[in-house]
């Protein structure tokens, strides 16, 4: 009964927060109601009559509905490359590479279903120490060794767990498709309303109590119900998202002998390989990467929809994310595969806690610093100080000292934003539940919950996370781009931070219930991208950035 009634609560939140005003993002910032970006008035006053460019933003995701009418319009297109000709018109190394390029993907099929890079690990080192003695083991050894153990216990764990969970919602679907069968069968031709629930007596049986409070609560709601089995098919519907979810924990997530990288065909021992994968930039499962690529730059006041952030803009979809962690590199290829192709912006909605090659990842980002190439990276959905606990990537780097000795970390890339994600609701409540923060490792906060855009087929949805945030910011990034095209990606970056919305309450940390910090703790600005403020300080900031026509495959 726990079980049950714990979900339907809920599900119960999610129907409330469904009906927040869609577009909540681009607002105001109103200190006493949501704290929007004031993207409104930038096109409308700041930036009437002035010119601007076209800006590229590479969307590094798990694909892209290039067909979808709210985005099409506004799609990247390679052209100097002549489509499904079966050749490498461009010469850079991707065949028919017309709207982009899939690195989980090869020849015969796409990567859907993944591992997540603590199980690769794990299973990577298995081998080496599934039954060696730590205390014969080299230095260097030892420190391979625990990790092994780290990635071993938090596995196994972590899989355990996820299939219990699994057989928790699978019996709660059982037990709740019997109960309401039986309020069905005892309200025969009446209405489900709650004159009827009163009069039906389940004191005496579990199966009916169950079935009465389900009804009961779905009309506390507000909902007018049609009838029983409408409610049991949407009810059992939504608890079959939560089988789906733990499956794929215990299935391929938390698996170590599942192995999707077959499907690419690449030499995955080499980490330097570029030229694999396949150009179906969307994908088996394009959702996250099309609500992304939609806050960014879905096409403004067509009448459909909803607005991007951003107006001139053409938006390249990299796939790299699949339903489980993205492999370092992929990531590597992604971002040297965008910034070659003519991307001012990168948006980077993924993350994770552990990293196979983190080396490379760190010489793609360079590549782009080096190219003037800003990216916008996704604090995390961990409710986790990335002060104290990994999250990969990040902006971070080993400096390398003489004799080629590395020092503890103690860089940063100058051309990168890590953004926590806001809530639609403001004071104690500012800040997202499940955001990431970070007094020195987030730079900025932005709106990330029930945020409504894009999603394939034509059709549109809310969703939330710092996956929603970031191209939130890299909307505004690419406003600033786009009117202000002689702003390097280190200016921009330093505008953005320095007219940030300044917020000064004290909100509820994250992951927990009622400790309270200063809302200005949470990031490095303290404060939430203010898109307006961002645009002045634009109109008056001398551009550091030589123009060129530097970059092929423009749209």
């Amino acid at each position: 009964m726990k079980i049950a009634l714990s979900l339907i609560a809920s599900l119960c939140i999610l129907i409330n927060i469904s009906a927040q005003e869609a577009g909540w993002q681009l607002n105001k910032a109103d200190k006493s109601g949501s704290v929007g970006i004031s993207a409104h008035s930038i096109y409308s006053d700041l930036l009437k009559g002035k010119a601007s460019t076209t800006v590229v933003v590479a969307v590094i995701d798990s694909g892209v509905d290039i067909e979808h009418e709210d985005l099409k319009d506004n799609v990247w297109v390679n052209v100097d490359e002549i489509p499904d000709n079966g050749k490498d018109d461009d010469m850079n190394g991707y065949v028919d590479d017309v709207y982009g390029w899939n690195f989980i993907g090869g020849p015969d099929g796409d990567v859907n279903d993944e591992t997540l890079e603590v199980t690769r690990l794990y299973a990577k080192y298995k081998y080496k120490y599934e039954n060696a003695d730590r205390n014969k083991l080299s230095k260097s050894d030892k420190k391979e060794y625990d990790l092994y153990i780290r990635c071993k216990e938090e596995v196994e764990s972590k899989r355990a767990q996820a299939i219990e969970r699994k057989k928790q919602y699978q019996d709660t679907k059982e037990n709740y498709g019997k109960a309401l069968d039986r309020i069905a069968q005892i309200l025969g031709d009446k209405p489900a309303n709650l004159a009827s629930l009163q009069e039906i007596d389940g004191s005496e049986s579990a199966e009916i109590e169950m079935g009465k409070n389900i009804v009961l609560d779905r009309i506390a709601q507000g909902d007018t119900l049609v009838n029983i089995q409408e409610l049991k098919a949407d009810l059992l519907s939504r608890v079959q998202g939560g089988i789906d979810y733990f499956s794929g924990q215990a299935d391929f997530m938390y698996n170590p002998d599942f192995d999707s990288r077959s499907i690419v065909g690449d030499n995955y021992n080499d980490q330097t390989e570029k030229y694999y994968g396949n150009n179906r930039v969307e994908g088996p499962d394009a959702f996250h990467g099309t609500h992304v690529a939609g806050i960014i730059g879905a096409v403004r006041n067509n009448g459909i929809g909803m607005d991007g952030v951003a107006e001139n803009v053409k938006l390249m979809s990299v796939r790299t994310v699949p339903n489980g962690d993205e492999r370092d590199k992929d990531v590597a290829n992604a971002i040297r595969y965008a910034v070659d192709n003519g991307a001012s912006i990168i948006n980077m909605s993924f993350g994770k806690g552990y990293s196979w090659n983190e080396k490379i990842v760190e010489d793609a980002i360079k590549h782009a610093e080096k190219n003037d190439v800003l990216l916008v990276h996704a604090a995390g959905n961990s409710s986790q100080d990335n002060d104290s606990t990994d999250n990969f990537p990040n902006d971070n780097y080993k400096k390398k000292r003489f004799l080629g000795i590395f020092k503890p970390k103690d860089k940063t890339f100058n051309n990168w934003l890590e953004i926590g994600a806001l809530n639609y609701k403001n004071g104690e409540e500012l800040s997202a539940p499940f955001s990431n923060y970070g007094e020195k490792n987030v730079d900025l906060f932005a709106p990330g919950m029930q945020i409504y855009s894009t999603i394939p087929d034509d059709k549109y949805d809310n969703a939330q996370g710092t996956s929603m945030a970031a191209p939130v910011v890299a909307g505004v990034a690419a406003v600033l781009r786009s009117y202000f095209p002689t702003l390097s990606a280190v200016q921009v970056k330093h505008i953005l931070m320095s007219t940030v919305t300044k917020m000064d309450n004290k909100v509820i940390l994250p992951g927990t219930k009622d400790e309270m910090v200063p809302f200005s703790k949470l990031s490095v600005t303290g404060g939430v991208v203010n898109a307006e403020a961002a645009v002045k300080l634009a109109k008056i900031t001398k551009g550091k950035k030589k123009m060129n026509s530097k970059g092929k495959g423009r749209a």
